[in-house]
């Protein structure tokens, strides 16, 4: 599975929260043989950050 949402400031800067919700999202997965493929966050007009990119999947 692919997730994503975007923050409207228009900064894909992950939050806290985003990571922590990246990481449970993942552990949950698991358990019911999932994988967390990636996080997507999106920004503005081609400004993107791929959690998966950044080491927390």
């Amino acid at each position: 599975i692919v997730v994503s949402h975007n923050h409207p400031s228009n900064d894909p800067t992950a939050s806290r929260e985003d990571i922590e919700v990246t990481r449970r999202l993942s552990e949950a997965g698991k358990i019911v043989g999932v994988e967390l493929l990636d996080h997507v966050i999106i920004g503005g007009p081609g400004r993107y950050v791929s959690l998966k990119e950044k080491g927390y999947i």
